[in-house]
């Protein structure tokens, strides 16, 4: 199990080319049963998932951003990440684990993801991408968008983490 799970790990590259399958049901609810099991503070469970399949929205979506996000429309699947801010005041920290939940079972099943970040950047220059996905997709207003995950199946191979990347000076023991 320990073998696999860093196999996964070393596996696990940001994939922005897929192919245009949609995700079978049963694929769904496997994929999206993971950010679902992701631990949150005192299990307040402040996470909120929109898995957004709707391929106009999804063009939207990949609209979001004044850069780096137009791939995120030619995926079949853009799972939208918001948490509601009145539950906790951790709600950055829980739903970014659940995020890396869902983009670790996504490699496991053999698709491909990369994380568009959308707290703190900007649609345009008068539009937050936060306050652009909140309109578009009618998210209450207590909910922050933290990220959209595009998945879908990989068009793309790229090669697994390369251990001497290994930054071993970043780890300090004890003290910094």
């Amino acid at each position: 199990m320990k073998e696999h799970f860093s196999a996964l790990l070393h596996q696990r590259r940001s994939i922005r080319k897929y192919q245009e399958n949609p995700l079978s049901e049963e694929m769904l609810k496997e994929l999206l049963k993971a950010p679902l099991m992701a631990p949150t503070s005192k299990r307040c469970m402040s996470w909120e998932f929109i898995a957004v399949q709707d391929a106009e929205l999804r063009e939207k979506l990949g609209a979001c951003r004044a850069a780096n996000s137009a791939f995120a429309a030619k995926a079949p699947l853009v799972v939208v990440i918001a948490a509601d801010t009145e539950k906790t005041d951790v709600w950055v920290e829980d739903a970014s684990i659940a995020a890396a939940y869902l983009q670790l079972q996504a490699e496991a099943m053999g698709l491909g993801s990369c994380w568009v970040q959308i707290r703190n950047r900007q649609s345009s220059e008068d539009q937050s991408s936060e306050d652009y996905v909140r309109e578009l997709l009618q998210i209450p207003s207590q909910y922050a968008v933290l990220c959209l995950i595009a998945i879908g199946e990989k068009q793309e191979e790229k090669p697994g983490f390369d251990d001497a990347r290994i930054k071993w000076e970043k780890l300090h023991y004890d003290r910094f």
